[in-house]
């Protein structure tokens, strides 16, 4: 597969992380951090999410594969097009998940959690019930 992207080198020590608002497309609450690349176009990405405590994302897929870390906190995740809280998997940190695209999953955090995600770009997420999605006014705008 070509990449679009030239690779380039950049070093972010955690003290140089620049939190913000996390996208639109997640919702309220989440604070997110680009990392390196530019998830709205084609090439290499690398974002963290902070998780506010008891923050949930109600079921959706991935365009591409993603990639996730657990860098602090707890991670639930969930596979499936319902969210069952019995049925998500509790991945603490140190953690690594691998999605296939278009995987149906939701996720869940107990505590402030933190999670990296490797993907590439350009990011999409499609919420099994559109409902769901935040820009639509769902339930948790």
């Amino acid at each position: 597969m070509a990449m679009s992207q030239t690779m380039n080198n950049k070093l972010v020590a955690p003290a140089e992380i620049q939190w913000g608002t996390g996208p639109a497309i997640l919702p309220a609450g989440i604070q997110g951090a680009i990392l390196y690349g530019d998830p709205t176009k084609d090439g290499l990405f690398s974002m963290r999410f902070k998780l506010p405590k008891g923050y949930r994302v109600a079921p959706h897929t991935l365009s591409k594969a993603g990639l996730f870390t657990v860098i602090s906190g707890n991670f639930r995740i969930g596979m499936g097009e319902k969210a069952d809280p019995s049925k998500a998997r509790a991945m603490p940190v140190g953690s690594f998940i691998a999605l296939a695209p278009d995987t149906p999953h939701f996720v869940s955090v107990d505590e402030e959690t933190v999670v990296q995600l490797n993907n590439i770009g350009p990011w999409v997420i499609t919420y099994i019930d559109p409902k769901d999605d935040p820009r639509q006014g769902g339930p948790d705008k």
